[in-house]
């Protein structure tokens, strides 16, 4: 946080300074603490749903880092004059349900009465000091694989304007309550360069993030983005959520949208995202088998989007 002093300890291996998804604390040789946390509102109406996308959405930043999760704490906004504590008990419980199929154990937490309904979670994880992933790891001639759709910001928009298709509501609520431990059993991740997971920012707004000033050029192939059921329908009607400009402007010019991209295409790109896929930047030759893997765990729609470059400056080409 800019103008916070922040006294230096020789054993945080990442801190608050790299934009990456959880912090890292060394306490051996052999172990380092991953701690991370994240809560939402509700972005669907069922509450149990709602448990396990928050679930889901907190433990990513674990496994964004290589980490194992160990346990978490509930974190609770809850406006009791709205909501009933039946409300309450069915989103804790979807979010036990999440914990128990990771092995995490859930430690407690904390409560407030709130306005706005809010849920998430606090975990922490481990890894060890030499296999921690973090997002500014890009070398020239890496390709960025992505491994869930996008689009969940649309059609959470769509739904709230009730211009959803029922068909579409499922895969929606499947890709955000599926976990990002995709990786989790691979053993050495030395070969994986870089890896962040995709949340409020965006795809080009993590991309940004993984860029971190170095003088490459990530190429982006935008009709390899793996897209949502609805998703550029909704999206070529306007559905677009507030989030959606905000990140565009944050990006600003770094980013180059080349023409005979569609507008829809275009937008998704920007899209915020809840509980979305992780991006791993890995080395052409690697870029096989770790797809592989991630289609043999359940990563079916996992694909290369993009390619990078050497740069004069640090720039995102949508093409």
């Amino acid at each position: 946080m800019r103008g916070l002093d922040v006294p230096i300890d020789l054993n945080v291996l990442v801190g608050m300074e790299s934009s990456d998804d959880a912090g890292v604390y060394r306490l051996d040789d052999h172990t380092a603490l991953v701690q991370t946390l994240d809560f939402i509102t509700p972005i669907v109406d069922d509450p149990y749903v709602f448990g396990k996308i928050a679930a889901c959405n907190s433990l990513s930043d674990v496994y964004a880092m290589g980490g194992t999760p160990l346990t978490a704490m509930n974190i609770v906004c809850f406006p009791l004059g709205k909501f009933s504590l039946d409300i309450l008990q069915k989103t804790l419980q979807g979010g036990m349900d999440v914990l128990k199929s990771s092995g995490v154990q859930l430690l407690g937490g904390h409560s407030v009465e709130d306005e706005e309904f809010k849920y998430g979670l606090s975990v922490t994880g481990t890894v060890h000091p030499d296999g921690i992933l973090t997002n500014n790891g890009l070398r020239p001639g890496d390709v960025i694989i992505i491994t869930k759709p996008i689009g969940t910001g649309v059609i959470s928009t769509a739904i709230k304007a009730g211009a959803a298709e029922d068909g579409h509501l499922k895969p929606f609520t499947d890709v955000m309550t599926t976990l990002n431990n995709t990786i989790a059993d691979m053993g050495d991740l030395s070969f994986i360069h870089a890896c962040t997971d995709i949340t409020g920012f965006g795809l080009i707004g993590h991309l940004r993030e993984m860029l971190s000033g170095n003088n490459l050029e990530i190429r982006v192939d935008a009709g390899h983005i793996p897209l949502l059921p609805g998703a550029i329908e909704y999206a070529g009607l306007g559905l677009i959520p507030g989030g959606m400009y905000r990140n565009r402007d944050h990006v600003g010019n770094l980013c180059t949208i080349e023409k005979g991209v569609p507008r829809e295409i275009a937008d998704l790109a920007f899209d915020p995202q809840t509980s979305g896929g992780m991006l791993l930047a890995v080395a052409q030759k690697d870029a096989e088998r770790l797809l592989e893997h991630l289609h043999r765990k359940g990563a079916r729609q996992a694909t290369v989007i993009a390619q990078c470059h050497s740069a004069h400056t640090p720039s995102i080409t949508l093409a």
